[in-house]
């Protein structure tokens, strides 16, 4: 089972290889991110990871034992125990369940480690599969319509205080 990593330094040469290795792939469902992120990668980095040690953002990535990059997880726009969740998953590792079970699996560091108790998100008209992970995992649309690169798309909010804590033990009985 791959692990879920925040997103550290030693990551680059795996994250840019599943960058430039799903590009076409993420391009058909999500806005590309264009020559300059390619060739500005560890710059590109280099800010994401200033900006994850303020704690506005928390960019994760998942990993197999190998070492090799299957998706990012990023929780972006962090204030007043709200976050933004977007994710992208390799083409190799779609239709398994692999980005239901991560999502899921980031609800708990949601709630435990950083302490959020809002999740909202948005996907094009076309992401089918990001908006079926999305429904799948409890969000609901907002009914708001954001354009993602000039696309249409559709926003969604999940609430983590209830759903994804523990529940509390019952109650001793009296005797």
């Amino acid at each position: 089972m791959p692990e879920l990593q925040r997103l550290r330094p030693e990551h680059a040469p795996a994250l840019l290889a599943f960058e430039q290795e799903n590009r076409a792939f993420f391009a058909a469902s999500v806005p590309d991110r264009g020559d300059d992120y390619f060739h500005r990668f560890a710059a590109h980095l280099a800010e994401r990871l200033a900006e994850q040690a303020t704690g506005a953002c928390h960019f994760h990535v998942l990993v197999t034992r190998d070492g090799e990059v299957l998706g990012r997880f990023n929780l972006v726009d962090v204030a007043q125990g709200e976050a933004e969740l977007g994710f992208r998953l390799a083409e190799k590792a779609t239709g398994r369940g692999v980005a239901t079970a991560t999502v899921r699996q980031l609800f708990t560091l949601c709630t435990t480690t950083y302490a959020l108790t809002t999740l909202r998100a948005a996907a094009t008209l076309t992401n089918t599969a990001s908006r079926s992970v999305l429904t799948r995992t409890g969000f609901v649309p907002t009914g708001e319509e954001p354009l993602l690169g000039g696309e249409r798309g559709v926003g969604y909010v999940r609430e983590l205080r209830e759903t994804s804590l523990p529940a509390s033990p019952p109650a001793p009985a009296s005797s």
